[in-house]
């Protein structure tokens, strides 16, 4: 039987006049169906309803998580609405589930939807291809060109995400929050740049317990991040992290308490994007309860629990736009779309303030409608993704069950002809069916799939559309796979703090894409470069005071350990720690001035 995922989102104390099921009742109900089905459970919570509220900056646990049904009653007792599942699973779906989640959907299509205030025309469809209008794309990117000019390492790409004008506005917001509390925390950038550097390693090295990394235990001590910064002045800085005012919050955002970060981050992120044509939009998951983000069931069957964030990614997985969901209680949709099809169209906006260019948005078929394409071809933007049936508009082509007793490769497909919109209908093991605006039938190609129980492989046809969708779509799984590589570990007491973490790890994700892209010598892989951050975050900030003789051996070592030692302009000419005569460059991580002529042999020497 074929695995599938269902999810759920938690509206924590979101009040409904028709009585909602508890999340209580969801955890009991999904242990009891454990022998029937082996399926992944996703559950998405939402922000508690009152963001200004001082009992939000303490809501979530200690750090170590919890287990089985252990989790706040604010939480447990919260409703429960069913969602859509963020993936689609294409030609890999069994029929039957196929069809079953499309008899799902209908039923979870809410009232309003079912009853349209205006009846729109029927659609014509008529059996050719799809002739598409849009110009070619020809754009240039010169501001990659001038980043490879630049020769930025990976410290320098990470901090056109974290630039000064960020790293400054969060200690302003901490220490406002610390003073509000009475507390005077004096926080300096080089020490929240040790604690960002400690999150970043907290990624590839992991203790159950933070405190582990300070202790004095040969098993487990840390010299470089013991080396760096005092674990009681870590704990309190971590404790009172903060990125807004709490007197200035929009009660009606439930993110209200990250909303400044957030739109920081996007304008980052979209400011240094790679011009691309082909873009890919879907649904990440930020892991929220639970040691390493995740839970299970007392009987052992994994169940996710974190927020829902929408994305919007390149075809690499370089994260463009992202936006966390509220649910449809908090977020209003427009020009008649559901709320997916609302969140693709504003992040359409976001790519469009760089120039209103023909980019293609690939998406899965939580987002894929008729309507949401024509809105798009409009706004001059081409799309392609899987559609459910139900949202084609009565396009009529063979019934799925016909189809699938025909040979692999099969399909059917119709254009409407006031906008020239295809929906194809395609048979390979499943049968699933794509919708676009831009893209049609032709060339069919050939692809190889596996067949019988021999698993050998056979030729069968592929419609143009699936296989560009194939190639250029999945942008977003791609990030998600990178970032679940090496997430940051450590979470504090806030409900946001995963978030944060979210955050820091799409930013290494993008810089690590800017640099397999601006880099002319050997790239390094995603480990490799966050390793190299770390490293230099907390080396070079540490606190030299404290450190003692211990500071002397961590220079002896790290000069000669090989890894992460990139030379750097510096503006300051200082003397060379070789030859000792004056130089403009510098090792960034021992930040030792160094010439380029005598950079190998200060680190083997």
């Amino acid at each position: 039987m074929a695995s599938t995922s269902s999810s759920f989102t938690v509206g924590r104390g979101a009040s409904s006049k028709a009585k909602s099921a508890k999340l209580l009742e969801v955890l009991n109900a999904l242990e009891e169906e454990e022998e029937r089905s082996h399926s992944r459970q996703e559950i998405f919570i939402a922000p508690p309803d009152s963001a200004s509220g001082d009992f939000t900056d303490e809501d979530s646990g200690d750090e170590g998580g919890r287990r089985g049904f252990h989790l706040p009653g604010s939480v447990l007792h919260a409703s429960v609405v069913p969602e859509d599942s963020s993936e689609d699973s294409g030609a890999e779906e069994e029929e039957e589930e196929e069809e079953e989640e499309e008899e799902e959907e209908q039923l979870l299509q809410p009232a309003l939807k079912r009853q349209r205030a205006v009846v729109e025309p029927r659609r014509i469809w008529t059996k050719r291809d799809i002739q598409a209008d849009f110009c070619s794309w020809t754009a240039s990117d010169p501001h990659i060109e001038d980043l490879k000019s630049q020769e930025l390492s990976p410290v320098g790409l990470f901090e056109l995400f974290f630039d000064e004008g960020t790293i400054n506005f969060i200690v302003n917001e901490t220490n406002r929050y610390a003073w509000q509390k009475n507390v005077n925390l004096g926080l300096t950038a080089q020490e929240l740049k040790c604690v960002l550097g400690i999150l970043i390693l907290s990624g590839y090295i992991s203790y159950p317990r933070r405190r582990m990394f300070w202790e004095t235990s040969p098993d487990s001590h840390h010299h470089l991040v013991a080396d760096a910064i005092r674990r009681d002045r870590f704990e309190v800085i971590f404790s009172y992290l903060h990125f807004a005012d709490n007197n200035e919050l929009d009660e009606s955002d439930r993110f209200a308490k990250v909303r400044p970060l957030i739109i920081r981050m996007n304008c980052n992120f979209q400011k240094h994007a790679p011009l691309e044509e082909f873009y890919s939009f879907g649904e990440s998951m930020c892991e929220y309860f639970g040691h390493r983000g995740s839970k299970h069931l007392p009987a052992g069957r994994p169940m996710q629990l974190g927020y829902k964030i929408w994305c919007g990614t390149t075809s690499r997985g370089y994260l463009v736009w992202f936006e966390p969901s509220q649910g449809t209680l908090f977020t209003k949709s427009d020009r008649g779309l559901d709320l997916g099809g609302s969140m693709v169209v504003k992040f359409v906006d976001a790519l469009q303030e760089r120039g209103c260019r023909p980019y293609h948005i690939f998406f899965d078929k939580v987002f894929t409608s008729v309507k949401l394409l024509s809105i798009l071809k409009k706004k001059g933007v081409k799309a392609t993704g899987t559609v459910h049936e139900y949202r084609t508009e009565r396009c009529p082509l063979k019934d799925p069950k016909e189809l699938k007793k025909m040979k692999r490769g099969s399909f059917d497909y119709k254009v409407d002809e006031s906008e020239e919109i295809i929906v194809c209908r395609w048979h390979d093991g499943s049968v699933v069916n794509f919708c676009s605006n831009a893209v049609g039938i032709e060339p069919v190609g050939l692809t190889s799939h596996p067949s019988g129980a021999a698993k050998t492989r056979t030729q069968v046809h592929q419609p143009s559309l699936v296989k560009l969708y194939q190639e250029k779509g999945g942008g977003v799984s791609r990030m998600d796979q990178n970032i679940a590589k090496y997430k940051v570990k450590i979470r504090g007491m806030k409900w946001y703090s995963s978030f944060i973490g979210y955050v820091i790890d799409a930013a290494l994700n993008n810089a690590w894409q800017l640099h397999r892209i601006c880099s002319h010598d050997a790239q390094v892989d995603l480990l490799a470069f966050r390793r190299y951050v770390a490293c230099v975050y907390l080396e070079s900030n540490a606190n030299v005071s404290s450190q003692g003789r211990r500071s002397r051996r961590l220079e002896t070592e790290s000069r000669f350990d090989m890894i992460g030692h990139w030379i750097v302009h510096q503006d300051k000419r200082t003397r060379c720690a070789l030859c000792h005569s004056q130089t403009n460059t510098r090792c960034e991580k021992c930040q030792k001035g160094v010439h380029a002529k005598c950079f190998r042999e200060y680190h083997i020497r």
